[in-house]
């Protein structure tokens, strides 16, 4: 199992390009991993001690286990599955996610060069946002999968896909070693386990192909202890199934998959955000999503 020791700063605000493996250096026994977490970030999330070690799955060491979401949840809302939620969801979601959550960081990345990428997975493809965002950099051959029936239909209704396939992102079911792209946005909070699903990108992807995932920040969902959730024409919200997965377990899966990380950029709460919902001014600074690119040797 490889292991690697990731500084994690709240305030980072660049991407940055990664261009060594990872060391092992700083690894502890037993496959875990050792994080320096700064102290702001401690205080923040209410994180006990300088330096913390989080055993991975997997491992059968004597460190603590991983955070649970359920640890920091404050909403506590009925909470549906991914699929009868996204459902449930479908109608209203355009209307309530906003472009800086996901689009936004793409557009900040370095890698891949887009216009090269000739055939994309789309996965987790929703609405079709992600899609569509991948059609206007010229590329034209889009598979999408979700496990929502009603995603799908907005996603067919947009136009932009190739195929759509109604799968698990960790199963889809598409043919082998074709992509030169495997993309998801903000899914992998709806994931107990990431390894499957990074076994699954890596088994799709073409050599020196690229894998790209958004996913919300794990300092936030700490910090906010809130879901990811939506309210239907009740009025009542309901939180959709969510896991809380540290950067270093993002690592570890994407690693154990055989992927090498190339770059990594994080999106935070900063003025514009503050405008749009000013009931996150105290959230100013906090890194809100985060964006990691893959690639396959």
């Amino acid at each position: 199992m490889s292991r690697a020791s990731l500084p994690i700063s709240p305030t980072s605000t660049t991407s940055s390009a990664i261009t060594e493996n990872p060391t092992d250096a700083a690894a502890c026994d037993g496959g875990c991993f050792r994080v320096a977490v700064s102290r702001s970030y401690l205080a923040s999330a209410k994180l006990p001690g300088p330096e913390i070690t989080w055993r991975i799955p997997g491992d059968h060491g004597n460190t603590p286990t991983m955070p649970s979401f359920a640890d920091f949840d404050r909403r506590n809302y009925r909470t549906v599955d991914v699929a009868a939620g996204y459902d449930g969801w479908a109608p209203t979601y355009e209307q309530t996610v906003m472009d800086e959550m996901d689009l936004a960081l793409l557009d900040r990345l370095r890698t891949p060069n887009w216009s090269a990428m000739r055939r994309v997975a789309d996965l987790g493809c929703g609405t079709g946002r992600t899609g569509a965002w991948l059609r206007e950099r010229g590329i034209r051959r889009i598979d999408g999968v979700d496990v929502s029936a009603g995603m799908l239909e907005r996603a067919r209704g947009r136009g932009v896909h190739t195929t759509l396939t109604k799968a698990d992102v960790r199963d889809t079911g598409l043919a082998s070693g074709t992509y030169d792209l495997v993309i998801s946005s903000l899914i992998d909070e709806h994931l107990d386990d990431l390894r499957p699903y990074y076994a699954e990108a890596w088994r799709l992807a073409a050599p020196d192909g690229k894998c790209v995932t958004v996913s919300y920040h794990p300092q936030f969902m700490m910090v906010t202890g809130m879901p990811t959730h939506y309210t239907p024409a009740t009025g009542e919200p309901v939180a959709i199934s969510t896991h809380l997965h540290l950067i270093s377990e993002q690592v570890s899966a994407a690693l154990s998959a055989g992927w090498v990380l190339t770059e990594m950029a994080e999106a935070l709460v900063d003025d514009a955000w503050i405008a749009a919902k000013p009931k996150w001014a105290e959230l100013r600074g906090h890194p809100f999503t985060l964006a990691l690119v893959w690639s396959r040797p």
